[in-house]
């Protein structure tokens, strides 16, 4: 008995899109084949994980395996509407093709209602007389369709922060293609969120027929520290009083390097410092800029002296720092 799709991912027969994504991509890190690479069972699982959510995740083909269960394929994978003509052809879907045939052959008028001339009567009242076999009338025999395309597939994918920033080669397994195969995509320096890359003939492909075109969205994975606007990078930069009060260097990561960064005497927590072209670098134009914002910190543990040095540090640079605040 076929495996139950449903089954397979783990998920209710009523999940929604992002349950089945949620459940392939935590079973797909389980059992990915660069994680359990001597362990056949696993890869074995792996595949079956993939074969069940390209069929899920795709809704034609889910309401397809709903209605027919695992030989939805079989049962559906005959003529394809819109075969016979611009303006959409017929459709064996729900036809008993069993009894059709079998009618078929009873012809040549010695009763049991068959057709008349067999096969030929048979197609020329389902798809129409002008589109004949080869039958009455000289009729003109229908030309061989064309190898058809594969489908697009869309898939996402994540790539890290830094990634996107100096751009590179991300490697990943597609789903929805139905091919088990790792594929590597160079990334841009300065890609933005949601950005589309084509990789061509690399979607489905259909026997005898060429591929179609493999379509990533991409996301970008948040940065612990870093924050993303437009080609602008945003930091909060962690100082300590001291450095504050007197003044200091620090050093500050960039994705250019290491540079050094003069902090002001007297500066102040949200103080907003700008390193010029130490920003995103793209394609076009200049590179952006590092906004550093200023964020005074204290120690997890103060001692007791360090306390009393604070106290007369206040006593002797007496201010109120809410001063004018209101509702």
């Amino acid at each position: 008995m076929a495996e139950d799709l449903y089954q397979t991912l783990g998920v209710s027969r009523d999940a929604d899109k992002s349950d089945l994504q949620k459940a392939y991509r935590k079973l797909a890190r389980k059992y990915h084949p660069d994680m359990n690479p001597d362990d056949k069972a696993a890869q074995e699982k792996f595949k079956r994980v993939q074969e069940a959510y390209e069929v899920l995740g795709d809704e034609q083909k889910r309401a397809a395996y709903d209605r027919y269960g695992p030989d939805f394929e079989k049962i559906r994978g005959g003529y394809q509407p819109g075969a016979a003509g611009a303006g959409g052809g017929p459709t064996f879907d729900g036809l008993d093709m069993e009894e059709i045939f079998r009618a078929a052959g009873k012809g040549g008028g010695g009763g049991g209602g068959g057709f008349e001339n067999g096969f030929n009567d048979f197609f020329e009242q389902i798809l129409g007389g002008g589109a004949g076999f080869g039958g009455r009338g000289g009729a003109r025999r229908a030309q061989p369709a064309p190898p058809q395309r594969g489908s697009n597939v869309r898939y996402e994918l994540s790539i890290p922060f830094e990634k996107a920033v100096l751009g590179g080669k991300a490697e990943f397994y597609p789903t929805g293609t139905g091919k088990n195969e790792k594929l590597s995509v160079t990334i841009p320096a300065g890609i933005e969120d949601g950005a589309k890359i084509r990789l061509r003939e690399q979607g489905q492909q259909i026997p005898g027929g060429t591929p179609g075109d493999l379509i990533l969205t991409i996301k970008i994975d948040p940065h612990p520290y870093f924050e993303r606007k437009g080609k602008n990078l945003e930091l909060e930069l962690p100082i300590t009083i001291g450095e504050a009060a007197s003044g200091a260097k620090v050093d500050v990561p960039t994705p250019k390097g290491t540079v050094t960064l003069s902090i002001p005497p007297r500066s102040r927590s949200g103080k907003r410092l700008r390193l010029k072209g130490q920003g995103v670098q793209s394609a076009k134009g200049d590179p952006g800029d590092l906004i550093v914002e200023l964020l005074i910190q204290l120690p997890d543990t103060i001692s007791d002296s360090g306390i009393e040095l604070l106290k007369q540090f206040e006593s002797e640079n007496s201010f109120e720092p809410r001063a004018g605040l209101k509702f």
